[in-house]
């Protein structure tokens, strides 16, 4: 019975919490209460500890409570349960979009946007760059380990796709970049 609970619970949650996470937690917050599954002050320990953890709070919120009330069935129940609005969702819209795709002026669209979007990238990463090696225009500060980080991961990055002829991982430059920073920041 429990898990049918926590089932019909989260899954209010996900059907109707809009406005991301935070729009989300008076929802949870009157879900939970209305069950009994924890108290105020666990509740809020509990949003605290999911803000601070990788995952959207609602999953974690929702896999924390369903664990908390009956095990690894409970945490399956919520997390699923939380989830499936969404999913379903995205579903509908992907079969949508894949009939829209086909369309000559949603290809225009798409083509359109596709510069603005690289230029979008673009200029947040030479920001990003530069923010980071030269600090703000308010508040000037060269930092030369960051310039020799970006300079070697650039050099890694343009070196491999040359002589390897495929583009160098993303996973293999964070790993790269957090060994060169351990190496410049660390010693």
């Amino acid at each position: 019975m429990i898990c049918l609970d926590l089932f019909l619970g989260f899954l209010k949650v996900g059907c109707f919490a809009f406005g991301g996470a935070y729009g989300a937690i008076p929802l949870i917050r009157d879900v939970v209460m209305s069950y009994g599954w924890l108290s105020e002050d666990m509740l809020t320990y509990m949003i605290a500890v999911s803000e601070s953890t990788p995952g959207p709070i609602m999953v974690n919120l929702a896999t924390y409570i369903g664990s908390s009330q009956a095990g690894f069935a409970g945490a399956a129940v919520a997390t699923l349960a939380v989830v499936l609005p969404s999913f379903l969702i995205i579903l509908l819209v992907t079969a949508l979009l894949k009939t829209a795709l086909k369309n000559k002026y949603v290809q225009a669209v798409l083509r359109g946007l596709k510069p603005c979007v690289i230029g979008i990238v673009l200029a947040t990463g030479i920001d990003m760059i530069l923010g980071n090696c030269f600090g703000s225009v308010s508040a000037i500060r060269f930092d030369g380990q960051a310039v020799v980080v970006t300079l070697l991961l650039a050099a890694m990055m343009l070196g491999y796709k040359r002589f390897a002829k495929k583009k160098l991982s993303p996973i293999l430059l964070i790993l790269l970049s957090a060994a060169a920073g351990a190496v410049l920041y660390g010693l």
